[in-house]
């Protein structure tokens, strides 16, 4: 008996000492090279010099869903289309032939008073701003432009016209810089609600677009909305079967509203990623139709809160200074988030465009330069710019190349 009670004493003492080797272990405090690791993980030191504190993680480790944000895993779950790339010489000079009405237009006209001198001539101010208000810029945004550019230059390059000429793009990029990025698609479905007068080419512009997110992979749905018109149906219907998306739409003359709806509540049942939603083209000037389109907005937002995400302003560049008042009627009425300007290289006087964000500050998304699918194009100010405003030597060599009439011939 006496050697049973020994061995259970000896098994217990074992066992107590093992558990305090364990425990001395984890409690032993870190040593000076260990401690040096941590500190430099724990602290990351900013632009100014000042050390922040900033969480450590294992390198191998990827967060969970739970570690993540709501509005990150949604984004990551519904936003399988892949980021365009920056635009590239190639891209510019695609953007530089699809411009080419209005470089051979005003561009040209405005590059032809700078080309070859050295100084400049006093009534030269004059002669820009005359182009500018010729060419759909609008009297307030020419004299916004040319004040800017008389305050940002010293005397001694006011006399330069490679300066002015700088300075005159310059502020034009300044304009245009609203916003760089595409459709915001961090929601599923995002509703994109396309709006706009008669012919301004809304249903193709939304076949151009479907085509674009599809083959980036996204899950595209389509909502005829325009009710009034057999043939708006019927064209929709042939861009979803081109593209693969499905169409939803409702009996000739029916509720346009309850087209709206109904889609919404489909697309998030299929988990659709992006619903384009065509509507009918209405007079910005007709206060009825305009209240109608709102009543569509607002059946949206009652199938899906938030809805829609995007409301963009389909505009007809060579409108000129009318789709200023369009997009001014239409932002008051609806809270534009962009606008798609349509057939842009089919004019001269692409002033409108820099027009429109300098008075309504509203951003330009996509451009219209033909008709093919891809030539639709995501806005980027800087390309654009740098597509319509070379030098004005870059701009007479364009000239020639694309047979252009000389500028001097160019009719404003």
């Amino acid at each position: 008996m006496t050697w049973a009670v020994v061995a259970i004493l000896v098994i217990v003492l074992v066992v107590t000492v093992a558990f305090l080797s364990n425990r001395s272990k984890q409690l032993r405090p870190p040593d000076a090279s260990e401690t040096d690791v941590s500190a430099k993980k724990m602290l990351s030191t900013d632009s100014s010099g000042t050390s922040r504190p900033t969480s450590v993680r294992s390198p191998i480790a990827e967060p969970s869903a739970n570690e993540l944000p709501s509005s990150q895993i949604l984004a990551a779950e519904s936003c399988k289309m892949r980021p365009p790339p920056a635009p590239n010489r190639e891209e510019i000079a695609g953007l530089r032939k699809g411009l080419a009405a209005s470089r051979g237009g005003f561009i040209a006209r405005l590059a032809s008073l700078f080309r070859g001198k050295t100084e400049i001539d006093p009534g030269l101010v004059s002669e820009v701003e005359e182009i500018l208000l010729a060419s759909d810029v609008g009297v307030k945004t020419t004299q916004t432009i040319l004040e800017r550019v008389r305050t940002s230059m010293g005397k001694k390059d006011e006399r330069d016209p490679h300066a002015v000429w700088a300075a005159l793009r310059g502020e034009v990029l300044q304009i245009l810089s609203l916003r760089v990025d595409g459709l915001n698609v961090s929601s599923k479905p995002t509703v994109v609600l396309m709006v706009g007068v008669n012919g301004v080419g809304k249903t193709t512009t939304i076949g151009k677009l479907a085509t674009q997110l599809m083959a980036r992979g996204s899950k595209v749905m389509l909502a005829a909305g325009d009710t009034f018109r057999a043939a708006a149906v019927a064209q929709l219907e042939v861009w979803g079967k081109r593209v693969g998306a499905e169409v939803v739409k409702g009996k000739e003359g029916s509720d346009p509203g309850a087209v709206a709806f109904d889609a919404t509540k489909q697309a998030i049942e299929k988990g659709v990623d992006v619903l384009l939603i065509d509507t009918a083209g209405r007079l910005h000037t007709k206060t009825p139709l305009m209240d109608e389109i709102r009543k569509l907005r607002k059946s949206v937002s009652k199938a899906l809160d938030g809805a829609p995400h995007e409301t963009l302003l389909i505009l007809d560049a060579t409108t000129g200074q009318n789709a200023l008042q369009q997009a001014a009627l239409f932002h008051e009425t609806l809270e534009l988030t962009g606008l798609v300007l349509t057939k842009l290289d089919g004019t001269a006087k692409g002033g409108i465009v820099v027009s429109i964000c300098d008075e309504l500050k509203l951003p330009v998304r996509f451009i219209g330069l033909g008709e093919r699918a891809d030539d639709l194009r995501e806005f980027h100010a800087g390309a654009f710019v740098e597509a319509l405003f070379g030098s004005p030597d870059d701009v007479a060599g364009a000239e020639a190349s694309e047979g252009q009439a000389p500028a001097s011939q160019a009719q404003p």
